[in-house]
């Protein structure tokens, strides 16, 4: 009977114990719940908030540091109207911009020869897209690494295909130490140039191997003289109009 009497007694404080556990963390809860988004809502927006797909053909034009992208596409521009679009470019116009949040962050990638924070560079891009009238773009020196492909297409457009510019790196070095010297840029350097391959190898040939498995690239050699380079590369971009 005393027993008995003990185990109600035990399982009645439980319950009770139990019941206002259960309240604790039910406030608990809430109050986790109403601070997490006091906090989400209180933070600054990012690059990337609120970015509008775009309808545009996009043409990704890749290759290591020093193999043409720029003579290449610059042709493109004037015989086919296509909109060119650098991406190092518009990252060192915006690090010299007055009033920029990233233009010291931006130099400090560049300069150390490392890819800059994807968001910034996507959101560039996306503004430079939106603000032209063109439909077609050609879009050099990017995606650098595999999380700029994927985010781009899911953030801005899918693109049609990648143009990669192959080039020996030998011949690229030789090109932008020639280029370093009226330049001015602060990555035409040999400390800088070792480390631009060196990303270029690791992080960004890779995603040329992803679209390559998708049937997604086309490749144009570009060790022959500029002219032969560009008749090459028409005849890809116009076979591409064509479908």
């Amino acid at each position: 009977m005393f027993q008995r009497s003990f185990l109600k007694l035990g399982v009645s404080k439980m319950s009770t114990a139990t019941s206002n556990s259960g309240k604790y963390w039910g406030v608990a809860g809430l109050a986790a719940c109403c601070g997490a988004y006091w906090w989400y809502s209180q933070k600054p927006s990012g690059p990337l908030d609120n970015l509008e797909r775009l309808k545009k053909d996009v043409i990704f034009v890749l290759g290591g540091p020093g193999a043409g992208k720029g003579t290449q596409c610059s042709k493109l521009v004037k015989d086919l109207g296509f909109v060119h679009l650098s991406a190092g470019d518009l990252l060192r116009a915006e690090r010299q911009r007055e009033g920029s949040p990233y233009g010291e962050l931006i130099n400090q990638y560049i300069k150390d020869g490392l890819i800059v924070p994807m968001e910034i560079t996507i959101a560039l891009l996306h503004q430079a897209m939106k603000s032209s009238p063109s439909e077609r773009f050609l879009i050099d020196g990017f995606p650098r690494k595999m999380d700029q492909a994927l985010k781009f297409e899911e953030a801005v457009c899918e693109s049609k295909f990648t143009l990669f510019f192959d080039c020996p790196e030998e011949e690229m070095l030789k090109r932008l130490l020639k280029r370093g010297e009226t330049s001015g840029r602060v990555d035409d350097n040999i400390e800088s140039i070792k480390k631009r391959f060196q990303t270029f190898r690791e992080t960004s040939y890779p995603v040329i191997e992803y679209y390559e498995k998708l049937g997604k690239v086309h490749t144009v050699s570009c060790v022959k003289p500029i002219d032969e380079v560009y008749e090459e590369t028409k005849k890809v971009i116009l076979k591409h109009l064509k479908q």
